[in-house]
C-alpha cells in the first residue's frame, strides 16, 4: 500500500525528484499565417514538481524548414527529433532537395506508434516547403497525425481551447499571428504551474527560421491590468 501523505513531506518524499524524468509538462502552439507558420512554447521543465530549467528550449530544428514542438518526456522526445532528423537529412541528400513537411511528419507518427507503449511524447510539426506551402501536424501520444491550421498541445493547452476557437482567423499577417501565438502561450502560462519562464517562438517561411525570445516581463498581461 502506497504511503499516505501526512502533511509533513518524509525524507523519500522530499528527494522523489532526484529520479522522477524529466518532463516538459509544457504550453506548445503553431498557427498557419499567410506566407508560413509560428511556432512557439513555454520554457519550463520540470522534474516531477521541481522545476529542473525554466529556459529551456521546446523548439528543435529538424531541417532547414522543418521544427518540431515537443510536450512528455523530454528525454523521449529529443531522441525521436534526433532521429527524425537523421532520416530527413539522408532523404534530403538522396532527393537533392529539401524533405516536404508531411514526410517529416510520417516519420513522427511511425515512430510513436510503434513505440506508443514505450514513449510520453506528443509532438507538432510544423514547416514550409515549396509543394504545400506552411503546414502544421499534430502527433499526440499514441502516434495519430493530422494536418491542422492552428494546433496546441501539453499541460496548459486544456485552458485556452475557448481563446484558440475565438481568435483564429485564416491567412492571418505574419504580425497578427505572431500575436495571436504569444497571447495563447501567455495565458496558458498564467494558468498552468507546470508552464512557465519565457516564449520562444520560431517564424518558419520559405527564408528559413527567425527566432525571438519573449521575456518575463514582456509577456502580455491581461485581467490582471
Amino acid at each position: 500500500m502506497p504511503p499516505i501523505f501526512s502533511g509533513h513531506p518524509t525524507m523519500l518524499e522530499e528527494n522523489d525528484w532526484r529520479n522522477a524524468a524529466h518532463s516538459t509538462g509544457t504550453s506548445i502552439m503553431a498557427a498557419e499565417f499567410a506566407g508560413g507558420v509560428i511556432i512557439g512554447a513555454d520554457s519550463r521543465t520540470t522534474t516531477g514538481a521541481y522545476i529542473a530549467n525554466r529556459v529551456s528550449d521546446k523548439l528543435t530544428r529538424i531541417t532547414d524548414h522543418i521544427y518540431c514542438c515537443r510536450s512528455g518526456s523530454a528525454a523521449d522526445t529529443q531522441a525521436i527529433a534526433d532521429i527524425v532528423s537523421y532520416h530527413l537529412n539522408f532523404h534530403g541528400m538522396e532527393l537533392g532537395e529539401e524533405p516536404l513537411v508531411e514526410v517529416g511528419a510520417a516519420i513522427f507518427r511511425e515512430l510513436c506508434y510503434n513505440y506508443r507503449d514505450s514513449l510520453m511524447a506528443g509532438i507538432l510539426v510544423a514547416g514550409w516547403d515549396k509543394k504545400k506551402g506552411g503546414q502544421i501536424y499534430s502527433v499526440p501520444i499514441g502516434g495519430m497525425c493530422v494536418r491542422q491550421p492552428v494546433s496546441i498541445g501539453g499541460s496548459g493547452s486544456s485552458y485556452v481551447y475557448g481563446y484558440v476557437d475565438a481568435n483564429f482567423k485564416p491567412n492571418m499577417s505574419k504580425d497578427e499571428c505572431i500575436q495571436f501565438v504569444t497571447n495563447t502561450l501567455a495565458l496558458a502560462m498564467s494558468r498552468d504551474g507546470s508552464s512557465g519562464g519565457v516564449i520562444r517562438l520560431g517564424i518558419i517561411t520559405e527564408k528559413g527560421v527567425e527566432r525571438r525570445v519573449i521575456l518575463g516581463d514582456q509577456l502580455p498581461k491581461f485581467y490582471e491590468d
